[in-house]
């Protein structure tokens, strides 16, 4: 029950600060199995999808991250692991499969947020694409990948700050695709990410 409220109160307090809100401009907000291929420019993206899900999906989605990061002291990973329920994924190279997580998430049927930058970019435009959601298509490919552009978030929570800046957020959600009958990781890859630059708002 303690974490229900705290993920009520986290979420809360950002729609105020940022008005985070959601555009479904490619598909419905009803509560499907879907991976969220999101730009990746702040720790605060993956609060700000989900804030940005009406009720009933939240319960189905969960965070993608990087276990280095959210496993570094006790408030994270009790965030991460007790509120949120998110599936960590191991960047060390020790692992001999670090989607394999993922995997098991999508086997129990959840929703799940994804960064297929693999880490924070610059605010801008993408970084280059990692391989990790090529797989992920590729193990679930009945699985919608919905591209999805959250403006501003790179303002609110800038790099090296600690607390966010009251700034307005939104979240575009596009078209959903689905991995090719025999496409190739390149072509899946540029797709994606063509499809995620479309959405951004123009300048």
């Amino acid at each position: 029950m303690i974490e229900r409220f705290v993920a009520w109160f986290l979420s809360f307090g950002l729609k105020l600060l940022t008005g985070a809100h959601g555009r479904w401009s490619g598909c419905a907000p009803v509560p499907v199995q879907r991976v969220y291929c999101v730009n990746h420019t702040s720790h605060l993206d993956f609060l700000l999808l989900w804030t940005a899900l009406p009720g009933r999906m939240r319960r189905l989605t969960r965070p993608v991250a990087a276990a280095d990061y959210w496993n570094a002291g006790p408030i994270r990973r009790y965030v991460i692991n007790r509120v949120f329920h998110g599936v960590l994924v191991d960047r060390s190279g020790k692992s001999a499969n670090p989607l394999e997580p993922v995997f098991d998430a999508l086997a129990e049927g959840q929703s799940l947020i994804f960064f297929p930058e693999g880490t924070r970019g610059p605010g801008e435009g993408l970084l280059p694409f990692k391989s990790g959601i090529y797989h992920v298509a590729r193990h679930a490919p009945n699985v919608d990948v919905v591209p999805v552009w959250i403006d501003n978030s790179y303002r609110v929570m800038p790099k090296g700050m600690f607390f966010p800046i009251p700034l307005l957020c939104s979240m575009t959600f596009g078209v959903p695709l689905r991995l090719l009958e025999q496409e190739d990781k390149d072509p899946f890859l540029t797709r994606l990410r063509s499809a995620m630059l479309e959405l951004q708002p123009p300048q």
